[in-house]
C-alpha cells in the first residue's frame, strides 16, 4: 500500500510534484509564508501580582507591539499568573558591561557619605 499527500499552495494549484514547493520557496505567482524569522525580537517581562516588579519572563519574536502583547498573554500566562505584561524589542535594551562592574558600581572616591556604612551610630540618638 502506497500513501501520498499533495500540497496545495495558497493559489490553489497542485503543488506535489513542483519543486518551488518543496523547497518552500515562492514560485511564480506564490508568496512565500510568513515566518517568524523576519521579525523583531522582544523581551517578555511579567509582573504576577500588584505591588511586586516586573520579572523577565522570555523572548519571543512577533511582528509589531501589538501582537508581541498577545503572543506574551498566550505563552506566559496561561494560567492567569500575570496582572501586566511588558514587551520591549531587544534592540532597544541597552546593558552595561558585565566585566565593567567595578567601575560602574564602585563608589566614586572621596564620597563614601553616600553608602550608609560610612556613618556611625550615634549615642544621643536613641532607636538607631
Amino acid at each position: 500500500m502506497t500513501l501520498s499527500s499533495t500540497v496545495i499552495g495558497q493559489d490553489g494549484q497542485d503543488g506535489q510534484n513542483n519543486q518551488d514547493n518543496q523547497n518552500n520557496q515562492p514560485g511564480e505567482g506564490g508568496q512565500k509564508p510568513p515566518t517568524s524569522a523576519g521579525w523583531p525580537l522582544w523581551e517578555v517581562f511579567v509582573r504576577s501580582s500588584r505591588g511586586l516588579s516586573h520579572v523577565h519572563a522570555g523572548s519571543l519574536h512577533a511582528p509589531d507591539a501589538e501582537m508581541a502583547v498577545r503572543n506574551a498573554r498566550d505563552l506566559y500566562t496561561r494560567r492567569n499568573e500575570g496582572v501586566s505584561l511588558w514587551v520591549v524589542r531587544s534592540t532597544d535594551i541597552t546593558t552595561s558591561d558585565p566585566d565593567a562592574k567595578d567601575m560602574m558600581f564602585e563608589s566614586p572616591q572621596g564620597k563614601d557619605y553616600r553608602h550608609a556604612t560610612y556613618y556611625k551610630e550615634s549615642e544621643g540618638v536613641k532607636h538607631l
